[in-house]
């Protein structure tokens, strides 16, 4: 790869790097894990280079490879056995951080990884249906059922007792 090329791919990845942090950090919920995911995503965009920073949408074609490696990450043994987001963030969160922003964020913990990578996609990423199918490899109805049953989900977790349980 010639130097100028490497060049582009530097500037390119460090000026995307906090933000595919975050959504690393959104699919995982792991500080460390979404580095790790950050890691396989720009390694993989570094071997397609040549042809990658040629695209129309750059930023969708990575983040599409950063979900990819999520999910198949969800899928192997070791994704499966060992959960580690059961262990608060290692970094405190930002001074917006509200309990309502880290009471969703518990709740996406809960939802399947590929309603919990729909859900990012539509929400955080703004992406719509189209898009979306487009990232996860999926048809648009995929996206749909996912999405719908991601945020079932969701709600089932966030509404509050019935019974008035947490009353004091």
């Amino acid at each position: 790869m010639a130097n100028n090329g490497e060049a582009g791919y530097v500037e390119y990845v460090s000026g995307r790097m906090t933000s595919l942090r975050r959504l690393a950090y959104l699919l995982c919920q792991d500080w460390h894990a979404a580095d790790d995911l950050v890691q396989i995503a720009v390694t993989r965009l570094f071997a397609h280079w040549g042809r990658a920073h040629r695209m129309d949408n750059l930023d969708a074609y990575l983040r599409k490879i950063l979900v990819h490696a999520f999910i198949s990450q969800r899928r192997s043994a070791w994704g499966r056995r060992v959960v580690l987001a059961e262990f608060p963030p290692e970094a405190p969160g930002a001074g917006a951080d509200t309990d309502a922003a880290m009471d969703v964020r518990d709740a996406l913990l809960g939802v399947p990884p590929r309603q919990r990578a729909t859900l990012v996609l539509r929400f955080y990423c703004d992406l719509d249906v189209e898009q979306a199918a487009t990232a996860l490899g999926c048809s648009a109805g995929t996206v749909k059922s996912q999405t719908a049953k991601g945020l079932a989900a969701m709600r089932r977790v966030l509404e509050p007792s019935v019974g008035g349980a947490d009353r004091g």
